[in-house]
């Protein structure tokens, strides 16, 4: 895995004599081939930019929170105005990606996302969303028991349809995007870099096979491995927490759980978010209760479900979904969550370390924001970003977990 050497430049050494200085290999590599490693590969490599992207194991492998079948992709998200744009300026990304595909990336099922009040994040996604123009329809029970009669709604007072958002098929977009950027020109290997000391900055990153590989600038987006490779800095500041989700066959012969009748949708629950997605792709009907666990580590951690997170699960089906209350379970699957202190995601600049980017914390609500954090990314590495989100910096990442963003 040794890189070649590039070019060079003069200099003197110390007895006068000309030399030759090393150019390192690449102008960037991003260490991890998850959304967010991917994406940002991507832009550094439409930007012109030479770039290998590395992974210890793979694209949305079984470990990564990347990894799984499918994500919501929604506007919703009260005043936070910035995840509002992030998601819509990613659609057209995804669109672009399912082109490439082969199999859709983006199941256009729509959104709906519903309160039991009339919560001040109604009226938050409303103002937000009439002033980016989104065709977000407000429904009130009625209109949502002649739309999804499949649902109980007698506790629900409003909710709020998104049409032009859906579904993601996680795992294989990620693959997609990676084939996408070997075929652009970008490189792509397999190798596990081991973390650095990054008290300045890097001159090479060491892989555990003692090779050394070296770049002008480095991205670390490591998902729930970020706090392993910077313990001093992260390892206070993300919280790697367990969470469960499961899929139920939906009675045989009944489409009323399919996405030509039913949604992604979105049950806000007092902030204590239950969410789930049709029967896609005949995988089942999934739900997930989106609470943050108990901590896991990514390499040791268990991935066998909790009886008590299914019993969780099927008490919600009951209440919400009456028809499955009974459904066979067909699929259940343990990842985890990399969350900072208030569910704001992480891209800055490493405070000592100024060619280091990292990249992550992406709270349970990151995936569908990738093709944005890339160009985000590519941006600020590359000192073409306009103006910094102070909300994405190191410095605003507490010590507490107190969850804000929704």
């Amino acid at each position: 895995l040794a890189p070649g050497v590039a070019g060079g430049a003069a200099s003197q050494d110390k007895g006068g004599q000309e030399k030759k200085m090393s150019k390192p290999a690449w102008d960037a590599i991003v260490i991890g081939a998850g959304v967010f490693g991917a994406w940002t590969a991507w832009h550094l490599r439409k930007a012109g930019q030479k770039v290998l992207l590395l992974d210890a194991t793979g694209p949305a492998h079984a470990r990564a929170s990347s990894g799984g079948e499918s994500r919501l992709t929604r506007g919703s998200y009260g005043s936070d105005e910035v995840y509002t744009r992030f998601a819509l300026d990613s659609l057209p990304q995804w669109k672009w990606l399912s082109e490439q595909a082969g199999l859709p990336v983006f199941h256009p099922t729509g959104i709906v996302f519903f309160f039991q009040k009339r919560e001040a994040y109604v009226d938050q996604t409303l103002e937000v969303h009439q002033r980016l123009k989104l065709p977000t329809q407000e429904l009130d029970r009625a209109a949502l028991e002649r739309r999804y009669p499949q649902a109980n709604w007698k506790d629900i007072e409003v909710g709020l349809l998104e049409p032009q958002f859906g579904v993601l098929m996680a795992r294989r977009a990620v693959q997609t995007l990676v084939r996408q950027f070997v075929k652009a020109g970008g490189e792509y290997r397999v190798g596990a870099v081991k973390a650095p000391a990054a008290d300045k900055a890097l001159d090479s990153v060491e892989l555990s096979d003692g090779s050394k590989l070296s770049a002008g600038n480095y991205v670390f987006a490591c998902g729930p491995w970020l706090p392993k490779v910077f313990p001093r800095l992260l390892g206070p500041r993300i919280f790697i927490t367990r969470q469960e989700v499961f899929f139920f066959a939906p009675p045989a012969g009944d489409a009323r759980f399919g996405p030509a009748a039913l949604p992604g949708w979105a049950d806000f629950n007092d902030g204590d978010i239950f969410y789930g997605m049709p029967d896609l792709e005949s995988r089942g009907f999934k739900i997930a209760h989106d609470k943050h666990g108990s901590p896991i580590d990514p390499d040791r951690g268990d991935r066998v479900a909790s009886p008590g997170a299914l019993a969780d699960v099927r008490a919600y089906m009951a209440k919400r979904f009456p028809a499955l209350a009974g459904a066979q379970l067909t699929e259940e699957r343990v990842c985890q969550y990399e969350n900072s202190s208030n569910g704001d995601l992480l891209i800055d600049r490493h405070p000592t370390a100024g060619n280091v980017l990292l990249v992550g914390a992406g709270s349970g609500h990151g995936f569908k924001h990738g093709p944005e954090v890339g160009r985000y990314s590519a941006e600020l590495l590359t000192g073409k970003l306009r103006k910094p989100e102070d909300r994405f910096s190191v410095a605003t990442k507490a010590e507490q977990q107190n969850r804000a963003v929704h």
